[in-house]
Order: structure tokens, then sequence, then C-alpha cells
């Protein structure tokens, strides 16, 4: 069983998008919406889409998420019909989600460092045992 359940896919030929309405099984609280999109962009196959997502509503009482996404196949288009707020939330998520992961590689870095940084002390401490 997969957890991404498909509601609605309609093909919206009017506004040249695609929508698609999904569930996400036992994801309640623990999902975030960079991470939705890139699970629907494996699911369906749209690595060269835009894919937006517009809604992510947990269901009370339920363990499920429902989230709203469009797809436009040009991103002009997509910023000529959605609202600019979504886009700079996207960006400014985009960016918080860059910078955790530059720290962490940072901290990855600076960790055996501080390791060989602390075995020399445990030497010193060592011969002055002995003495």
């Amino acid at each position: 069983m997969s957890i991404i359940e498909t509601i609605t896919d309609v093909n919206n030929s009017f506004l040249s998008r695609r929508e698609l309405t999904c569930n996400f099984a036992g994801l309640a609280g623990k999902l975030k919406t960079l991470e939705a999109t890139d699970m629907i962009t494996k699911e369906f196959k749209l690595e060269d889409k835009v894919v937006i997502p517009m809604r992510l509503r947990t269901q009370v009482g339920k363990s499920h998420i429902t989230g709203t996404f469009y797809v436009y196949d040009d991103e002009g288009l997509a910023k000529k019909h959605i609202n600019p707020t979504i886009f700079s939330r996207l960006e400014k998520s985009k960016a918080k989600l860059a910078e955790a992961n530059a720290s962490a590689k940072e901290a990855k870095e600076e960790t055996p460092t501080e390791v060989k940084a602390d075995a020399p002390a445990e030497e010193t401490k060592e011969e002055e045992k002995s003495e």
C-alpha cells in the first residue's frame, strides 16, 4: 500500500494546468510542504514540470493529510495565475531548508576535528598519570 492515495486528478484545460488532490496516510503533523511536493513529483514523474502546493490540510481525528497541488508546464504561466505570496513562501521554505542543510554539513565537518583535538589531551593525561 502506498502512502499517497490519489483523490482527484483533473486536467484543467482552461487554465492549462493539472490539479491533483491526494491523501498522505499516517503523516499528520510530520509532513512539510516541500517534502509533500517532492513526494508528488516522484510519484507522478513530474520532474520537468512546476508543482505548486496549494493546500495541505490535516483531517480532524485522523492521521492523514489531504493536499492540493497544481502542476504547470510553464513557470511563467504559473506566476500569472497564482498569488505571488505563495511563491514567496515557497522561496522562504527553500532558503530555510538550504540553510539547515548547510549548518548540518558544517556540524558534520566540525565533529571529526573536535575528536582529533580531544585525542592528544587524553594522551597527555595518561602521560601525567604514569609519571
